[in-house]
């Protein structure tokens, strides 16, 4: 029991106040401040990231939750002789308010400038910060352009600090890689590696080699998976590619010969792909960048800057955004495609299995957050193709909605009741896709606050969801299409508004979204569309769905494109206000509905789940534009009824 009720901690009083959920950090601190002495440095920077820069790590690479106790998946500490400080964004405020103790300050901004500023504020002139260059991007490295002009400078130190203080760190695991089956794949890793070199070929540049970093390069390149990251099939692994060889740096126990003879390991052709251990990456590549007339192509969002110092001179470096491979997976193939929308409707029936469930238990007062996120992922795990879960589920009710990333646990688990709204963030792996889908509910009778706020959102939803728009356009040019009907009253949300989907892979797959540095949108590339609301200490809104942006008939112009749903389970109708929605938007939500309809009823048919299909069609009948609620389209079915009765009596 928490003796002043607190979720989060109080460092003001003495003794300090700590929730249960708060991790004593004190003698971690000792142990890194006694390692950072002897190199003299007088601060040391710890990313939330592991060497690939990946959103989600394993548990060895999570070194900023072991020193802080923060377990948000943004973030940055850092560390000095004296303090000890994390900065994260609005996402995850309450979060490290619960699971810190009070040896850590919270910054609340994420922007290299703060940090800069604040190092520049605590380090003496002259003082050198040190950083694990496998941990940084080119462009995280740009904290030395903000403190050059303060005189402190970057030392890197390959060998981390926080590894040498970690006695328990988890070991890499033993898991061998795994082949995509046959059935889901249009392209093999052949074809792949050529359309990759014909692009390295048609660069005005002409980069003699191309150095893939993130996890999910290499894994689609070969139509390879792995166990390495929670809830994403990665494994360890880099990849140095050249139009005559290929290098795949991995750990070697993990290459079973069966692998071996699928990537021509025994051969030196071009299409041969010697095996390197996964440790030796920087030494060959060191070597490499020593031949004369050599250029490496690297994409500086995922290129970590100890493989990048080891490029040099300069003239040997070619750099974009984002490597080819990654904007090349962004558009899905045919195949991709169909079997991506596939997966999505069997994820479906899980969704819809767990509202109707909790629509009949929930006023029973027996449910908590923690067993409705355990049977939407029970009921993922009988699904065809069945991987498990994509992220942790966001299984949210009341306050604990408000915080846009939460996830239950034992501590904080609340009982659902038909008083609260509740929000469900889930997603599956499947062999053949990954989903991600966001309802929002409530059992009893909403407020008329709350009837609007999720309107608005919906509305959101509708609005980038009906767009037309010409090919090439960037997601942020549009986003806030998503916030308008929000801040016509003065709402807002505090996280992104859509991110790229893949194909069995990350259920945040970049570059594809609506942030700034997201490429370009096209044909063939699927994104989710999140919008919402969320009312500190009350409750949290956000409806998403994922779309494919297919080709789009107008009347006068070519090469335009618009968002087909592929996501298929209906909104709260109760929560929908359909006095503020257009008809437009009125309209965009029936065609929805009728797609659900003519999507999910054979599905359900199939697997035999007869009261699942009852609820369906129940729960996307028609709508009729009222007064002040969503009301069943009861006239046009009565039109619709008489209509089909003549006309059998007239046969």
């Amino acid at each position: 029991a928490v003796a002043d009720g607190r979720a989060e901690r109080n460092c003001t009083v003495s003794p300090p106040y700590l929730p249960s959920t708060a991790v004593d950090t004190t003698l971690r601190l000792k142990a890194l401040r006694e390692a950072m002495h002897p190199l003299e440095i007088s601060a040391y920077i710890i990313p939330g990231t592991d060497a690939h820069l990946s959103e989600y790590i394993a548990p060895r690479d999570a070194r900023m939750a072991f020193m802080t106790g923060f377990t948000g998946s943004a973030g940055t500490a850092v560390v000095t002789q004296t303090k000890a400080v994390l900065w994260t964004d609005s996402r995850y405020w309450v979060q490290a308010e619960r699971q810190m103790d009070c040896n850590w300050e919270l910054e609340k901004d994420v922007s290299i400038s703060s940090v800069a500023d604040w190092l520049i504020s605590e380090v003496p002139m002259g003082g050198e910060i040190g950083f694990d260059p496998f941990l940084f991007s080119l462009s995280k490295a740009d904290y030395s352009v903000n403190l050059a002009p303060g005189n402190r400078t970057l030392r890197s130190i390959p060998n981390n600090l926080v590894d040498k203080v970690w006695t328990d760190r988890p070991a890499i695991l033993p898991d061998s890689l795994t082949r995509l089956p046959d059935q889901v794949i249009q392209r093999t890793w052949q074809m792949k590696v050529e359309h990759i070199r014909n692009q390295m070929g048609e660069n005005p540049y002409q980069p003699t080699a191309l150095l893939l970093s993130a996890l999910d390069e290499t894994a689609w390149l070969f139509n390879l998976r792995g166990n390495d990251i929670p809830y994403n099939p990665f494994f360890y692994s880099y990849t140095l590619l050249t139009m005559d060889q290929i290098w795949l740096f991995v750990h070697m126990h993990r290459v079973t010969e069966d692998i071996k003879v699928y990537l021509n390991a025994s051969c030196n052709g071009s299409l041969c792909v010697q095996l390197k251990n996964y440790e030796d990456v920087r030494t060959s590549l060191g070597n490499y960048v020593a031949k004369p007339g050599v250029k490496v192509w690297v994409g500086t969002e995922y290129t970590n800057y100890a493989l990048y110092e080891k490029i040099t001179p300069q003239d040997k470096l070619l750099t974009s955004s984002y490597s080819p491979v990654l904007t090349t997976k962004a558009v899905k193939d045919e195949t991709e495609q169909r079997i991506l929308r596939d997966a999505h409707v069997r994820d479906a029936v899980a969704v819809i299995q767990l509202l109707m469930w909790l629509e009949k238990a929930v006023p029973e007062g027996k449910e908590t957050e923690l067993s409705a996120a355990r049977y939407v992922n029970e009921c993922r795990s009988k699904q065809d193709y069945s991987k498990g879960p994509s992220f942790e589920t966001i299984s949210a009710s009341g306050p604990n909605a408000a915080l846009a990333h939460y996830s239950p646990t034992e501590e904080t688990n609340r009982k659902l009741t038909v008083e609260e709204m509740y929000l469900v963030d889930s997603g599956g792996q499947y062999l053949d896709g990954t989903t991600d889908i966001t309802r929002t509910v409530h059992w009893g009778t909403p407020t008329p606050m709350q009837r609007e706020a999720f309107t608005r959102v919906l509305m959101g939803n509708i609005e980038i969801s009906r767009t037309i728009f010409p090919s090439g356009t960037r997601g942020v040019n549009m986003e806030m299409l998503g916030r308008r009907a929000l801040w016509e009253v003065g709402l807002n949300y505090g996280h992104g508004t859509g991110h790229g989907v893949g194909n069995y892979f990350g259920v945040h797959e970049w570059p594809v979204g609506f942030q700034s540095n997201n490429i370009p949108f096209r044909a063939g590339m699927f994104t989710s569309i999140e919008p919402g609301y969320y009312k500190e200490g009350d409750f949290g809104i956000r409806i998403e769905d994922v779309v494919v942006i297919v080709p789009a008939h107008t009347k006068y112009g070519n090469n335009y494109v618009t968002f087909d749903t592929v996501s298929l389970v209906p909104y709260d109708r109760k929560l929908i206000d359909t006095s503020l929605l257009s008809n437009e938007q009125l309209q965009w939500l029936n065609n929805y509905y009728s797609t659900i309809r003519k999507l999910m009823g054979p599905e359900l048919d199939r697997q035999g789940l007869q009261a699942e299909k009852e609820w369906m069609l129940k729960n996307t009948e028609p709508f009729l534009k009222a007064a002040s609620s969503a009301s069943i389209c009861s006239l046009s079915l009565t039109v619709a009824a008489v209509a089909a009765a003549l006309l059998h009596n007239t046969v």
